[in-house]
């Protein structure tokens, strides 16, 4: 147990890090915007530059981790406090100590790049099981009370803080960029905490299985099922090859169905995340 949170708590330090320095020196010098407390932090320092930006996450932060020590309990509100603590800190470290200057003068880099950095960070964040404790929350509480999920909510939340954008910046292009920044933040997020396996998923209808599998166990060697099922115009019989290929046998597959049977119907979809047998890809 002492392992599984000290692996959390390094997940949470390296998010934190990722997130401010992407802050720092891609999305504060080219006044682009994300979506989260950390995009509310931003435009409070763009107006009222008094206060560093790590001071406005925190102060960003504090209602929201208020209202999760309310919803959730003292677990949840004590890693969600220091991730905060930590994001203030790095911030400020980066920006108002070590001066870090800004990475690129360009505002689509900074977009593609500050959500990369963006996305990294609160990936992590995650899978160190917490959160940046900002909108995450007010989402989740709403989507339990309302009939929205939590993602309609934040994407609500993200799309009023984008649109803020443009009145506080002055200018429409540098929000549109910055729709692209939280569009790959989301991608990124997703890379991380679902990883990308290198297997996709293939289904076969095929009228010549017993043709079709001496040559899939052999050449592919990989495990299927063979699944029974009814035609939906003619009611005919089908039956279906379902199987795990790696992403390197995929032309290997197809060139044995296409001298076995080449009549068979081949549907080839991405694998998101695949877990059994002991294993996660």
């Amino acid at each position: 147990m002492k392992k599984k949170y000290l692996i959390e708590y390094l997940y949470i330090l390296i998010g934190a890090l990722c997130l401010s320095f992407g802050a720092v020196t891609l999305l504060s010098p080219n006044e682009i915007i994300t979506g989260g407390g950390i995009g509310i932090a931003l435009l409070f320092h763009f107006i009222f530059p008094s206060l560093t930006l790590g001071m406005y996450i925190a102060l960003v932060s504090v209602p929201f981790i208020a209202l999760g020590f309310i919803y959730y309990g003292k677990k949840y509100t004590l890693k969600t406090f220091i991730t905060m603590i930590l994001l203030s800190f790095f911030t400020d470290f980066f920006k108002e100590v070590l001066e870090l200057k800004p990475l690129v003068d360009d505002i689509l880099l900074g977009a593609i790049f500050g959500g990369i950095f963006i996305g990294l960070g609160v990936g992590l964040i995650i899978k160190g099981k917490s959160s940046t404790g900002s909108t995450s929350v007010l989402g989740e509480i709403l989507a339990s009370k309302t009939k929205f999920k939590v993602a309609e909510v934040l994407l609500a939340i993200d799309a009023l803080i984008l649109i803020s954008s443009i009145f506080v910046y002055g200018d429409i292009k540098k929000s549109l960029y910055s729709m692209l920044g939280v569009y790959i933040t989301s991608k990124v997020i997703d890379m991380v905490l679902t990883g990308r396996p290198s297997k996709k998923i293939v289904n076969i209808v095929s009228n010549k299985i017993e043709d079709l599998i001496p040559h899939i166990r052999e050449k592919i060697e990989e495990h299927g099922t063979i699944v029974s099922g009814v035609g939906l115009h003619k009611g005919q019989e089908k039956n279906v090859i379902f199987i795990t290929v790696e992403a390197n046998k995929i032309q290997l597959l197809r060139d044995i169905i296409s001298k076995h049977d080449p009549e068979a119907f081949l549907v080839i979809t991405e694998a998101s995340e695949i877990l059994g047998r002991g294993v996660k890809i």
